[in-house]
């Protein structure tokens, strides 16, 4: 059992027969009165966001998650197609909901970690940075570069990221799939 200044960001507990992730956690004390736990929880089955203030009084289950290797295939209106690591006849599909933002970056045949409660599949967990190619981006502009100028490119995924006026097509680079920023260029195009 959790109490509740044991909850820490990315903790995994059940509350109300439900299972939820801590995304942001603040201990407050005010004057005169019992300390809480500030909490913005997210809920797994559904993906629903909320914040929620825990006291000292309650008690959390903490679970545990299987994470399981996930091949990621492709996606198609909305829908994201997955197969079992190793094995490829076992496909299936999962909701957006279900996947941690930044899924426009992931290439097809990448390699992402499934977090399993039982046999359910609660979300997937994304490579935090992937290295990825520009497929088309116009040529960087002299002039106004006093605050590091920028442009956007677009990558072999189809996804557009702001990236400096130095990078040229056919360049690889690496992105944070969490915020979607450019971080460095990894290869320069031959």
């Amino acid at each position: 059992m959790l109490s509740y200044n044991e909850l820490k960001i990315g903790t995994l507990f059940s509350f109300e027969g439900t299972p939820y992730e801590v995304l942001d956690y603040e201990f407050l004390r005010m004057q005169q009165r019992k300390p809480v736990a500030k909490t913005r929880i997210k809920n797994l089955l559904t993906g629903q966001v909320i914040e929620r203030n825990f006291h000292q009084n309650e008690a959390l289950k903490e679970i545990e998650i299987d994470k399981v290797p996930i091949i990621y295939l492709y996606s198609h209106r909305d829908e994201y197609w997955f197969c079992e690591k190793g094995n490829p006849k076992n496909r299936f599909q999962l909701p957006k909901t279900k996947i941690d933002g930044g899924i426009q970056f992931i290439k097809p045949n990448t390699e992402v970690l499934a977090m399993k409660l039982g046999e359910q599949i609660l979300t997937v967990k994304l490579p935090v940075k992937v290295e990825i190619k520009i497929k088309e981006t116009p040529p960087g502009e002299r002039g106004n570069t006093a605050q590091g100028g920028t442009k956007t490119a677009v990558l072999e995924t189809g996804a557009e990221v702001a990236v400096p006026l130095f990078i040229n097509n056919d360049d690889i680079i690496r992105v944070n799939t969490e915020t979607g920023d450019y971080v460095e260029r990894i290869e320069k195009a031959k």
